[in-house]
């Protein structure tokens, strides 16, 4: 059999069994480290437990929850039967919570206590889930993790996945509003592992750290790269920058993933200058290019090699990087460093004109598409979105707009899609204006991403007033009470009409230009 998630704690435990594997939040909130061996047994009881709850081959398992050492018992416990375990965004609102357990059919959802009150409200809306497991600790009258799986057999079930069947989904918001799950498969994963082997230098000596959202590529994939690779990896509970500042000295980290709002907060914390931060090889960043100045007290104040990475759910991570040699503010390459670097080997990127279809030349603006065996196999039953989003011929449709220089280096340039990047959150327009429309006092509304020095971009709405224009504050609260924070506007501006073309749609560009004025790019 070819390589898989599963195979890797199968494979690790046999070749190390007492080396650690984890560390990070265990059954009742204490950091615990585990070994392979350990970690091999315990994810064999959750599948057992999981096969006695009548769970087998491509069943889908929900997990919310923060970051913790659960996680990886469920991924690994349901990879050992061949079923996929769906990480559910703990920051969104309990309907739309709701909305991705139903779309994924989960029949088990493993659920922490701090998330047990989202649970409860949506209870009746989510009729695929038979049994909830709550995972630190005891709340009646639903199971612990610990009690679940007391008295099973530790024995693997030895059930062995193929390469294209599904390793992951991971549920990616669509400019409908309406979040579409990303089936990753084995092959996607066993085709990025090599690559980002060759390019990060991680070993079985290596600490990594996985500080981003496991429900999220860049946490769980970033995660996946350091165990394939026999690293002791540590996981943070959330990304709260002390946190992760003093996990790294305490832990000896040699090798993070963090997004550039990350690493901004990280350096305005008291006592980062005298930190013990020696240990530290490499940083691998993404989801927006990092401001030179940030760079350049990056490189002194952590001392290590920087690398950008760029890519998607649907593209299992990263397909350009942009190296650690790269990132020297003020030297021979300095521009470069507004770009996201070069496709991976064996990933392929073209520039296409979107109104033409044909590739673009050099310098030309066109929407980013990619080909690889990264690719993911589509979105979970929605073949019309799957079709639409990868060509018959396997070209996978970003929604990026870039263009590549004469050295093959990729600059993004503007969104396709018009979704905002906020702090390494997605989001797109459309489900913040339906939650703006259904307010009395709204006749008519756009969202756009405006820049900010501390998200890259952060939400702005322009309204246009039924009547009376409304207090800002409570347009931007009634959002807060049907959304997720992260995805509602934090200003708001009114206008007597929108402009639009004549088929009706908003031109949002237009909007746009005059808040990104002196910006070299409309992306962030």
């Amino acid at each position: 059999m070819g390589w898989s998630v599963v195979r890797l704690v199968r494979s690790g435990a046999a070749a190390h069994p007492d080396a650690p594997m984890l560390t990070g939040a265990g059954p009742h909130g204490t950091v615990v480290t585990r070994t392979w061996a350990e970690e091999d047994e315990r994810s064999s009881k959750v599948a057992n437990a999981l096969a006695a709850a009548g769970v087998g081959r491509g069943d889908r398992i929900a997990f919310l929850d923060k970051n913790g050492l659960a996680y990886f018992d469920v991924l690994f416990g349901a990879a050992k039967l061949n079923a996929v375990t769906v990480a559910v965004n703990w920051r969104l609102a309990a309907p739309e919570m709701a909305q991705i357990i139903c779309d994924a059919g989960a029949s088990i959802l493993f659920v922490s206590r701090d998330f047990l009150g989202a649970v409860g409200e949506v209870e009746g809306d989510i009729p695929s889930v038979r049994q909830v497991i709550v995972v630190d600790g005891e709340a009646a009258p639903y199971p612990s993790l610990e009690a679940w799986i007391a008295g099973v057999s530790g024995a693997d079930p030895a059930i062995e996945p193929d390469g294209a069947d599904v390793a992951l989904q991971l549920y990616t918001s669509g400019t409908t509003g309406l979040p579409k799950g990303a089936m990753l498969t084995n092959d996607n994963f066993a085709s990025i592992v090599p690559e980002f082997t060759a390019e990060l230098g991680m070993d079985g000596t290596s600490v990594n750290m996985a500080a981003m959202p496991l429900f999220h590529i860049g946490g769980s994939g970033w995660a996946i790269v350091g165990l394939a690779n026999g690293a002791h990896t540590v996981v943070v509970r959330d990304v709260d920058p002390a946190l992760v500042l003093d996990t790294i000295v305490r832990d000896r980290i040699t090798h993070a993933f963090l997004v550039p709002a990350v690493l901004q907060f990280m350096l305005a914390l008291p006592g980062i200058d005298h930190a013990d931060l020696s240990s530290l090889q490499l940083i691998a960043y993404g989801a927006s290019p990092i401001a030179d100045n940030v760079l350049r007290r990056c490189l002194t104040t952590f001392g290590c090699g920087f690398m950008q990475l760029y890519g998607m759910t649907e593209t299992t991570g990263a397909i350009t990087l942009l190296r650690a040699a790269e990132h020297e503010p003020g030297g021979p390459h300095a521009g470069r460093l507004r770009s996201c670097g070069v496709p991976f080997r064996g990933v392929s990127i073209e520039i296409v004109d979107p109104e033409s279809g044909q590739h673009a030349p050099v310098g030309a603006v066109g929407e980013i598409w990619t080909r690889s065996s990264q690719n993911m196999l589509g979105y979970w039953r929605k073949p019309d979105e799957t079709a639409a989003t990868i060509t018959a011929d396997g070209w996978l449709r970003t929604g990026d707009a870039g263009y590549r220089d004469a050295d093959g280096f990729i600059y993004l340039h503007d969104r396709i899609k018009d979704m905002i990047v906020s702090g390494g959150e997605n989001i797109y327009p459309a489900e913040v204006e339906n939650t703006l429309m259904s307010h009395p006092a709204v006749a008519d509304c756009a969202v756009i991403g405006v820049p900010s020095e501390r998200w890259g971009e952060t939400v702005k709405a322009i309204v246009v007033a039924a009547g009376e224009r409304p207090d800002p504050a409570e347009l931007i609260g009634f959002c807060r009470e049907r959304l997720a924070h992260f995805k509602c506007p934090t200003s708001v501006d009114f206008t007597d009409a929108l402009p639009r073309n004549p088929s009706g749609k908003v031109l949002k560009r237009q909007l746009r230009m005059p808040y990104w004025q002196g910006s070299q790019r409309q992306i962030s």
